[in-house]
């Protein structure tokens, strides 16, 4: 089988790599001895088409430290590859974007399958200024509906869209290493963030207001900040505005994976996870592997962790609410209990078993054209 994925994020983007990237990678790294897979990534600095890692990939669009030219270059540059080149492939899998409007089934009749991730819906007039905001709350209602094939990572996500039926969809949700299932489970001295560095989305704001009310009462347990993106340097700078002594306890650290990856998380005491808005989060489902409990915002998408027993919530965009759930599950005898019961939960939920999946959804929708 030939793939074409429209893959936005990739190793080494300037912009930095999320839980989509990391998802397309782990899947396609167990399909590639059996299937031809091109990736085709936005351009950023240093961007060379060719093989990494068995993938083949292609940069299409136009360098900009602006993120919104580069991805409406890169909506431009991809439709054009897939108006020339989508004879090449058995069917093309995009990944969803309200800021990338490709059109594709404008340029081919091959199948294609939406890729949904997320939803953010009326969150964006709170990042952006109105007219950008519209225009995405837009794209983000209507685009969806002109597709057949859909792949979503929960069944929340579904919810929000208004998807008339006949619509093929599949629920594909994201997975963990073997490795984090096997790891001993150990008790560490610092709470963990680790995720993608978005300072309104991903809560951070709230997570660096909460740490510094939690470190009144708990001034020996520190916080590590694990990721990139490019509000890196603002969270760098809401950090230096702490006191001293609380941003001294703040290890502020970059992308981190493999090993180290491992490490950082088996040495937490636990993990908090404080976004806005979300679709299922790698970094949540990891730490649930390591058997660390989890504190999540009391968001939808969240709600798999409170059902499973495998950690606490908070109230959304309340730092206060979130000191206390610190503070909570620090002195908590039942931390050990949820960080087994999310294990227990995410056995099910190896890339191997979800790059299976991934596999049959793809055979159907080409078998049934």
């Amino acid at each position: 089988m030939k793939i074409l994925h429209l893959l936005y994020e990739s190793k080494g983007d300037y912009f930095g790599i999320g839980g989509v990237g990391m998802r397309a990678y782990e899947i396609y790294r167990r399909l590639k001895d059996r299937h031809k897979v091109t990736l085709l990534c936005k351009k950023y600095p240093g961007a060379v088409n060719g093989q990494r890692e068995g993938l083949r990939h292609i940069f299409a669009g136009q360098e900009s430290k602006s993120l919104t030219k580069t991805l409406l270059a890169y909506a431009c540059y991809a439709s054009k590859y897939v108006r020339k080149h989508a004879n090449d492939y058995d069917v093309i899998i995009e990944e969803f974007s309200p800021a990338i409007p490709t059109f594709l089934h404008v340029f081919t009749k091959k199948p294609i399958i939406l890729q949904v991730q997320g939803f953010t819906g009326r969150l964006y007039f709170r990042k952006y200024n109105p007219f950008y905001a519209l225009t995405l709350y837009m794209m983000e209602s209507l685009r969806p509906r002109l597709y057949d094939n859909f792949i979503f990572v929960s069944p929340q996500t579904i919810r929000k869209f208004s998807l008339s039926e006949g619509k093929r969809i599949k629920v594909i949700p994201n997975g963990v290493s073997s490795e984090l299932l096997a790891a001993p489970p150990r008790i560490g001295n610092y709470v963990l963030y680790l995720g993608r560095i978005d300072m309104y989305g991903k809560g951070l704001d709230v997570l660096l207001a909460a740490y510094k009310e939690f470190y009144k009462s708990f001034p020996d347990i520190g916080l590590v900040i694990a990721g990139d993106g490019r509000e890196h340097s603002l969270l760098k700078a809401e950090i230096m505005k702490l006191p001293a002594e609380v941003r001294e306890k703040i290890d502020l650290q970059n992308w981190v994976s493999g090993q180290k990856k491992r490490k950082v998380i088996m040495d937490a005491l636990y993990a908090v996870f404080p976004s806005r808005h979300e679709a299922q989060p790698i970094s949540v489902l990891e730490a649930m592997s390591s058997a660390k409990a989890v504190i999540v915002s009391d968001i939808p998408e969240f709600n798999f962790v409170i059902e499973r027993g495998a950690g606490v919530s908070f109230r959304m965009g309340n730092a206060m609410s979130l000191a206390r759930s610190m503070t909570d599950l620090t002195v908590s005898d039942r931390r050990e209990i949820m960080g087994n019961r999310g294990r227990d939960y995410m056995q099910q939920f190896t890339w191997d078993a979800i790059a299976n999946l991934y596999e049959s959804f793809i055979n159907d929708v080409i078998a049934q054209g």
